[in-house]
């Protein structure tokens, strides 16, 4: 073996003017959102545990650092190539033009462009270069749309993690904290390089840190401590037989579902307190269930009712067993349309995980499993009413921004019946100050085009059921060549609107309110979205299944029985349009309003108990 270096390095020291590249052999760039969600949380958590607003910036040099492991790189013809951390690397310079884009107009701009790209002989080039990727790259760096159709599996990926990042960056660091969390990011974050002179040597050090001594996990560990406290040995078989059953089932659920399971459920029955985001602070229960909940469990374990054999074998028997098929259960839920589990699915579309120990909260393993179907629509419902509130008024609903109020709900209705759950949960949307009636100028912008648009899914699915038509939700929020996209009822050309506003940015505001927006296949708006209203008014009609798109059209009002007979009975004001003026365009904006608080209405709660 050759030559061998470790050098640790800062971000910055890493990335500025220095090229990456990835062999063609290599595996695709394939993190999800949970690992973009979990880098993230990781960062700003972190950072927040010493950051406060008062701190002159020169203190950020005393903040704690950060470890973000290690990547190996195979020195070729004076190129690195990356044999290992093409994820993280690849997902952290999505971070640096995520802060990059969030800095535009300040006057306390940091310069991260020169650890994203670099120039050389007058041209510029991103600093970890796959060529494929390019195009993409140079959209999201400068803050412009790209269709990710017919690319690579990669290209897809990053167009969605960007996405990703943009929806769970949490709001506290957008303001002021913003140029302090990036000076952290860049000094204080660290990563080891190890470097090898060929590609041999570089894969025999890949192999042997990901190879060699195999350490248990924690749900092993877990396992081996459970069994240990049974001391009957049929029972101990048994249990045993019943865990490696679960265990299966979780694993071919996919990766991390193991894991995730058990943090959700102990969480949900177990937290009692969370680390306050204070210096100093230590973890609690609900951090400790998150990184080491097999250690936390045998500490914990007399407090949760773990203190003979018989507890450790019912622990597994029925209380793993029941939370297990629960958890499995909503994941399923979150992945398709589930009768009367639909919420779950929304939530997931969100990117919401904090909802699975919320659901699994008020379960007992008691409960007859129309009892637990109930509770889940209960709580489901709920989030998908605060959620899309907090969205609707530019909130964010990202995991470390919700983190501290959600654990305070779970623990809230921790094992509580229907009823007084349902009362629970009604009574703290009756606190909550923003509604729909808090922003009646919701607009489409970067950073919200995916929430609005299954907002807009949700309006427009919405009108056809109750007009006697088959759900086509999934059709609405699905990915691809057919897919549907937010359509401007106005075309961006001011000119036609210099009537009613002088100016254009004044018109670009009003033209972006969801009032003007519908949700169309991509194929018309890219035959028919250029046009003037009264040249596309004609082509909405043709939207046969599309009542929302159709009731612009006088047509849309005849012989539709099924729609007129919902526009009747809801007295909702739908209404035909032959021009679209300012006027239209909010009265547009009104029966929207009035559709979402028809369909995300905190009464709904309380029906499920019939109270």
């Amino acid at each position: 073996m050759r030559e061998i270096r470790g050098d640790a390095k800062t971000v910055r020291s890493l990335l500025k003017g220095v090229k990456y590249s990835i062999d063609y052999y290599q595996r695709e760039y394939n993190w999800r959102e949970k690992n973009i969600q979990e880098l993230v949380a990781d960062l700003s958590g972190k950072f927040l545990e010493e950051y406060q607003p008062d701190h002159p910036r020169d203190k950020v040099a005393e903040y704690p650092h950060y470890f973000l492991g290690s990547i190996i790189i195979s020195k070729k013809d004076n190129l690195n190539y990356i044999v290992d951390g093409q994820q993280r690397l690849t997902s952290l310079t999505l971070l640096l033009i995520l802060l990059r884009n969030l800095q535009n107009g300040r006057k306390d701009q940091v310069n991260v462009d020169e650890m994203i790209v670099s120039e050389k002989f007058g041209q510029k080039s991103f600093n970890i270069y796959v060529e494929d990727r390019t195009a993409c790259m140079e959209a999201l760096y400068e803050g412009q749309p790209f269709d990710v159709t017919d690319c690579t599996e990669s290209v897809q990926n990053l167009y969605q993690r960007y996405q990703d990042l943009e929806a769970c960056f949490p709001e506290e660091l957008c303001d002021n904290a913003l140029p302090y969390f990036i000076d952290w990011l860049l000094e204080n974050v660290h990563l080891v390089e190890i470097t090898a002179y060929s590609d041999d040597d570089a894969y025999t050090i890949f192999e042997t840190m990901n190879d060699r001594g195999l350490s248990l996990s924690n749900t092993e560990m877990l396992k081996g401590y459970l069994l240990a406290n049974i001391d009957n040995t049929s029972k101990r078989i048994s249990a045993n037989d019943r865990w490696r059953e679960r265990i299966r089932e979780l694993n071919e659920a996919g990766k991390d579902v193991e894991s995730d399971c058990f943090k959700a459920w102990l969480r949900s029955q177990y937290a009692t307190k969370i680390r306050e985001r204070k210096k100093g602070a230590k973890s609690e229960d609900f951090d400790r269930i998150g990184t080491e909940f097999h250690r936390w469990l045998h500490d914990a374990r007399e407090s949760i009712g773990l203190k003979q054999s018989s507890d450790f074998y019912r622990f597994i028997e029925i209380d793993f067993g029941f939370y297990s098929r629960q958890y499995l259960r909503l994941l399923e839920a979150s992945h398709k349309s589930v009768d009367g589990l639909e919420c779950v699915l929304y939530n997931a579309q969100n990117g919401f995980t904090l909802q699975y120990m919320l659901l699994l909260a008020p379960l007992r393993p008691s409960d007859k499993d129309e009892v637990v179907r109930r509770k889940l629509r209960i709580v489901s419902r709920f989030l998908d009413i605060l959620l899309t509130w907090r969205l609707w008024n530019f909130r964010s609903i990202a995991y470390s921004t919700m983190q501290y109020s959600m654990f305070l709900i779970m623990r809230d209705i921790r094992g509580l019946d229907p009823e007084p759950l349902a009362c629970k949960l009604y009574e703290i949307l009756c606190k909550e100050k923003e509604t729909f009636e808090s922003n009646t100028s919701l607009r489409v912008h970067q950073q919200n085009r995916r929430s609005l648009h299954r907002v807009l899914a949700r309006l427009t699915d919405y009108v056809e059921i109750q007009s006697g038509k088959t759900s086509r939700y999934i059709e609405y929020v699905k990915e691809g060549k057919e897919r549907y996209e937010i359509e401007h009822i106005w075309a961006d050309h001011h000119e036609r609107h210099i009537d009613e506003f002088s100016q254009y940015a004044d018109f670009a505001e009003y033209r972006n309110r969801i009032g003007g927006l519908l949700l169309l296949p991509k194929s018309f708006n890219a035959s028919y979205g250029d046009l003037a209203y009264e040249e596309k008014l004609p082509h909405y009609n043709t939207q046969e299944l599309n009542l929302l798109a159709r009731s612009l059209h006088p047509q849309c009002y005849d012989h539709n029985s099924g729609f007129l007979r919902f526009v009747q009975d809801s007295g909702l004001p739908f209404k035909a349009h032959v021009q679209f003026k300012k006027k239209d365009l909010d009265e547009r904006g009104a029966l929207y309003l009035q559709l979402a608080k028809r369909i995300w209405t905190p009464e709904d709660l309380l029906r499920e108990v019939d109270k």
